[in-house]
């Protein structure tokens, strides 16, 4: 591709040591994601990391009847699969492109060998996850007490 994005457009990817991002990038791959693309779904089983370098991905909680609810965003801030780094190997929502762009991914068990290597990375994974839990929150706030148009300036 040309002019191919860098993955330190990335800020959880600029915040690791040079070191740790040497060793990373070269295991990754550049994917494309068009809007509309499905990351996963509900019950899948995950097994790659996404990190976002100009493209925003939302995480959607589906109910029965095919409504759904957005959790959260995803764009350059963080990444995709924290299941797997809380021990998990599925999710509970979809993940959905919302605007297109790439990302790069990496194959969990290659994360996994660099996160035994480097413990920094789950402290990093950890502060991501707190700021992640933050927007959910603030999102459930958001649609339970503010008007429609409200909601959509958010």
């Amino acid at each position: 591709m040309l002019n191919a994005p860098s993955p330190l457009e990335n800020s959880f990817l600029a915040a690791l040591p040079a070191e740790v991002q040497n060793r990373l990038f070269s295991n990754f791959e550049l994917v494309a994601l068009p809007l509309g693309k499905v990351l996963y779904e509900a019950g899948d089983t995950l097994r790659h990391v996404y990190f976002p370098t100009c493209s925003i991905v939302s995480l959607l909680y589906m109910l029965k009847n095919g409504a759904t609810a957005e959790l959260a965003v995803v764009g350059n801030e963080g990444l995709l699969g924290i299941p797997l780094f809380l021990g998990g190997h599925s999710t509970t929502n979809r993940a959905i492109v919302q605007s297109a762009g790439y990302a790069y991914r990496l194959l969990w068990q290659r994360m996994k060998e660099e996160t035994n290597e480097y413990p920094l990375i789950i402290s990093l994974v950890l502060r991501y996850t707190q700021a992640l839990m933050t927007q959910i929150a603030q999102t459930a706030v958001c649609n339970r007490h503010h008007t429609i148009e409200q909601q959509l300036c958010r």
